[in-house]
């Protein structure tokens, strides 16, 4: 099992069994999936909870997901909780509250960093994809309309979508008309994990205590 500091010092977090794998697609199942997550390739977790906007000096200290939402409701509006580590290469913050990833991913990803983002919109669906690179939002697209792809370059993932069956080479949706929502978002997610590399283990994102800040995303 890894060690809990390992997680608190930002080491990268030493595989256990069965985490390895976990890659992103069990996402689509996971029924608890409330909490926005923003990837960060090139920084350090401490520098993508500041470009998230945390708020100087305030660090509630390592804290699992029900103690941070528990922190969320005591936050003024327009604050979150960012739970944060590194795993795969990637920083990664758990967005807990408004997800400022949502608002500020171009300001991650400036200076030559990739970041790609994550949002459950649990309360206005579909799930969001983003993900930019060197201060531009690249591509983004909402699971399940990959047909309405946004950004600088929205057919940035064009070859991996119809590759996977989900759109055709002319851009349209190749899904069969009752595929159903799970099996809809796991071969979206299926193909950012490849394409990006990512992997977040559950227990990162569910149980385990992480260093946490409060950002500001207004």
């Amino acid at each position: 099992m890894a060690d809990i500091a390992d997680i608190t010092g930002f080491r990268e977090i030493s595989d256990v069994a069965g985490d390895a794998a976990d890659g992103i697609r069990w996402l689509a199942d996971w029924d608890q999936w409330f909490a926005g997550l923003t990837f960060a390739r090139g920084i350090g977790p401490d520098e993508l909870a500041a470009r998230l906007g945390a708020l100087p000096g305030v660090r509630p200290g390592p804290l699992g997901a029900t103690a941070a939402w528990s922190l969320v409701a005591e936050t003024v509006d327009g604050d979150g909780v960012a739970r944060v580590g590194r795993w795969g290469g990637w920083s990664f913050a758990v967005e807990h509250g408004l997800p400022a990833g949502a608002e500020r991913l171009a300001e991650v990803s400036r200076d030559g960093v990739e970041a790609v983002h994550l949002d459950p919109q649990p309360d206005h669906p579909p799930k969001q994809f983003a993900y930019a690179r060197d201060g531009e939002l690249v591509c983004c697209f909402g699971l399940g309309e990959e047909v309405w792809r946004g950004g600088h370059r929205p057919d940035f993932l064009l070859p991996e979508l119809i590759a996977a069956g989900i759109l055709t080479p002319q851009g349209a949706c190749a899904r069969p008309a009752d595929e159903a929502e799970g099996d809809r978002d796991r071969r979206v997610l299926a193909v950012l994990e490849r394409r990006f590399g990512l992997s977040m283990p559950r227990r990162l994102v569910a149980d385990t205590p992480l260093p946490a800040y409060v950002t500001c995303t207004r």
